[in-house]
């Protein structure tokens, strides 16, 4: 499901009635946020990030990759959020981002993991599946590497201190914890960090998703 999906799903959901103390809250945040208010979306981060992560775990048992997926949903969130509604309860909206984004997650890793080699079963038997012609082969390396090279530009120009943890989290596949004691940073600091870095990449990349 793409990302329009993910916000404008909440017009599945019922609009809510007598709201909660708590969404109440919410929505004075979500409006203080909306105005780049960085307090009022580390309360938002720190209100739901633990519910979000066992929200996410219930659909992925690697702990390491619930995490990300908790940092990209609120980066999701947050670069959508004037798309919000304050006729639904904005932790409604926030699980159902978190909750397509988690499937989308699944979808494109069940699909890397299909080999072209591995027979397809069919009610007749076992099917080989064709391989496709060379030069289409090509056309898709040549795509392929120039979406690389468009995400390691942005890499690139983001400040030190991101990049540094963006690199030794996605190229060199280290854990939070060896992070932190690489860099010598506390772990919070590492999450924080990966967090923005994340949100930056997002922007930054964006305008080109016609490329991916």
């Amino acid at each position: 499901m793409s990302d329009s999906n993910s916000q404008n799903s909440q017009a599945s959901e019922s609009p809510r009635e007598n709201p909660s103390e708590s969404s109440l809250e919410d929505d004075v945040l979500v409006k203080k946020a909306v105005g780049g208010n960085e307090k009022a979306y580390k309360k938002l981060v720190d209100k739901y990030e633990r519910a979000l992560y066992f929200h996410i775990l219930k659909m992925i048992k690697d702990r390491e990759q619930v995490e990300d997926l908790v940092q990209e949903t609120f980066v999701k969130a947050f670069d959508n959020l004037n798309t919000y509604s304050t006729n639904y309860a904005f932790s409604t909206w926030l699980y159902r981002i978190a909750t397509n984004h988690t499937i989308d997650y699944l979808r494109k890793k069940k699909l890397k993991t299909l080999s072209i080699d591995e027979p397809m079963k069919t009610k007749d038997g076992e099917m080989e599946m064709q391989l496709p012609d060379e030069s289409a082969g090509t056309d898709r390396n040549i795509i392929r590497k120039q979406r690389q090279k468009i995400v390691q530009n942005a890499i690139d120009n983001l400040p030190e201190k991101y990049r540094k943890v963006i690199e030794l989290r996605h190229m060199e596949e280290k854990s939070y914890k060896e992070i932190a004691d690489v860099l010598d940073l506390p772990l919070g600091t590492v999450k924080a960090h990966i967090f923005r870095a994340r949100e930056m990449l997002y922007k930054a990349l964006k305008d080109k998703k016609d490329k991916f």
